[in-house]
């Protein structure tokens, strides 16, 4: 791929393709080249699709020079994260269970991207069913992050940050349940939006979790990741959770400054919370330095501890991640990844009433958002808890043990991006989160935009050598944690186990029990006195039509 085209953003390629200047044949081409020499060494790609990719540019290119212009994601080569349905494609998942699995039909958001007149070249890989970590025994390696290829790119929409900050593709698409979009565009250095709940259609796109599933992109820019926003945005009748409102004009916003703005900085995320490395906070604090550059009121805002919001997503979302999966695990438990059962299997723990309680903590979780929405227009804090590590250095264990700086923002619903903003010592990117109230889209990309105006990361690509020496080796899967579950607790699980029909291995079994107590003490902090009165969050609502 030339660097003429190698770094062209979908901005400034479609602004070439409307005046005639690039063939999108000529720009797919390029892009499948650079596919061929740079992701051996990245594993960014589950299935590459180059004949139809070069066809639907052809057919791009004729529509354009029939005056058939549809946009400026006519003739832009994209991917998708392989859990986006595409009728006649393999969806896979990235697991064993789904490893032949063609769906009939599109996602939603795939043919809304292709009645843009967008061109797919690729599945890009994903931790398996968009959970688990960095995974050494699916049946495709985990993608490696372009600017050191031993390390992490953050996951769940791992291939499609490792993909777009290598320029294998120029935009992709993404889900986030807990920070599946944020995590990779922090760590991977590009520009993440998880946009607010129901704005884009989950219709098609691989369960995670009903409650907190997001689809959003992730690109090289704001301006990018605004218009693939715009093709992918609006209500759809096939997704019970799609909100029925307008569409706003996302690319427009992203003009007039931001002086004046109202940005709630939440330092006890990453000072007290998960404390972040010394470089992250010096990043972050040049950051605020430039929005007050820009004319922005900055001053520090206070949420609830990162626990708190931790304990009610993982109570919920592993509760639906197993329901989902649950006939498999009973039956063919030994075909999914050992990350995934660290994470899935312990949900066999969580109770009925132990799910709703979470949902009815959430009800007070929005409810009290509202005051800090009133006195702020966004908030700030760090995109992930960088730089991104080592891929030998994950262990499964880490997810029960830690909160998340993302996650929060899944249980508030509202609109939320990473972008980078500086480099490590080691030249890792280090992430920037700004997240807004519900439906406040618009200005979360207009914040993130002036940043990015006035900072000189978007100059700095990943440097990549196709040709150097490198290996490809995968770390050993590692060792479960020593269980430190007393025998009476071992006894107990046991019990749970065979009342959800699982035959497990003994491995598999220490690895339920070392997670085990981290499950019940989030479930704890659950069961607590409340009103007889307060709903859950996800109270029952009458189809469209159906009154």
């Amino acid at each position: 791929m030339t660097a003429a085209t190698q770094h062209l953003t979908i901005a400034e390629a479609a602004r070439r393709i409307q005046a005639r200047q690039l063939s999108p044949v000529e720009l797919t081409e390029a892009v499948l080249r650079w596919i061929e020499a740079a992701n051996p060494q990245l594993d960014a790609f589950v299935t590459l699709l180059a004949e139809r990719a070069l066809d639907e540019a052809r057919q791009a290119e004729r529509e354009i020079g029939a005056g058939r212009y549809r946009g400026p994601l006519h003739g832009i080569p994209l991917g998708l994260k392989d859990i986006f349905n595409t009728a006649g494609v393999l969806t896979s998942g990235h697991s064993r269970v789904m490893m032949h699995n063609v769906p009939r039909q599109d996602a939603t958001a795939t043919a809304r991207l292709r009645e843009a007149g967008a061109i797919l070249v690729g599945k890009l890989a994903t931790h398996e069913f968009a959970h688990g970590g960095p995974s050494f025994d699916l049946p495709w390696p985990p993608a490696r992050n372009p600017w050191h290829r031993d390390h992490f790119t953050g996951g769940s929409s791992s291939g499609s940050g490792a993909a777009v900050a290598a320029g294998m593709v120029l935009g992709a698409l993404g889900s986030d349940t807990g920070g599946s979009i944020r995590t990779p565009a922090a760590l991977s250095g590009v520009v993440g939006l998880k946009p607010t709940y129901g704005l884009v259609s989950r219709h098609g796109v691989i369960t995670n979790s009903y409650t907190f599933d997001h689809v959003g992109p992730l690109a090289w820019t704001v301006e990018d990741a605004a218009l693939l926003l715009q093709a992918i945005a609006g209500h759809d009748p096939r997704d019970p959770a799609s909100a029925e409102r307008p569409v706003a004009d996302y690319r427009a916003a992203l003009a007039g400054g931001i002086k004046g703005l109202r940005i709630g900085v939440l330092r006890h995320t990453f000072e007290q919370d998960l404390p972040v490395q010394a470089e992250m906070r010096a990043a972050l604090e040049a950051a605020l330095d430039v929005f007050r550059g820009l004319g922005a009121e900055v001053s520090d805002a206070r949420m609830r501890p990162l626990h708190e919001y931790y304990a009610v997503k993982i109570t919920i979302a592993e509760a639906e991640l197993y329901a989902v999966h649950e006939g498999n695990l009973r039956t063919r438990v030994g075909d999914f990844g050992e990350d995934f059962l660290g994470r899935c299997l312990p949900a066999c723990l969580i109770r009925g009433h132990d799910y709703v309680q979470a949902q009815r903590e959430r009800r007070v979780i929005l409810a009290e958002m509202e005051a800090l929405y009133d006195r702020h227009d966004v908030l700030v804090t760090c995109g992930a808890a960088g730089p991104a590590p080592r891929l030998d250095a994950w262990r499964t264990i880490a997810f029960w043990q830690r909160p998340s700086l993302t996650t929060p923002f899944n249980v508030t619903g509202g609109p939320a991006l990473t972008q980078c903003m500086g480099f490590s010592a080691a030249g890792l990117p280090l992430g920037l989160q700004i997240a807004g109230r519900p439906f406040a889209d618009a200005t979360v990309l207009r914040v993130a935009h002036a940043y990015e105006q006035a900072t000189p990361w978007r100059r700095k690509r990943p440097p990549l050598e196709p040709g150097a020496p490198f290996s490809r080796q995968l770390p050993p899967v590692p060792d479960p944690a020593t269980a430190e579950a007393t025998p009476a607790q071992r006894d107990r699980i046991a019990m749970f186990v065979r009342r959800a029909g699982l035959t497990l291995s003994e491995r598999h079994f220490e690895q339920l029990c070392a997670s085990a107590p981290y499950l019940e003490a989030m479930l704890g902090g659950l069961r607590k006195e409340r009103d007889w009165g307060l709903e859950p969050a996800n109270v029952f609502s009458f189809p469209r039509g159906a009154v």
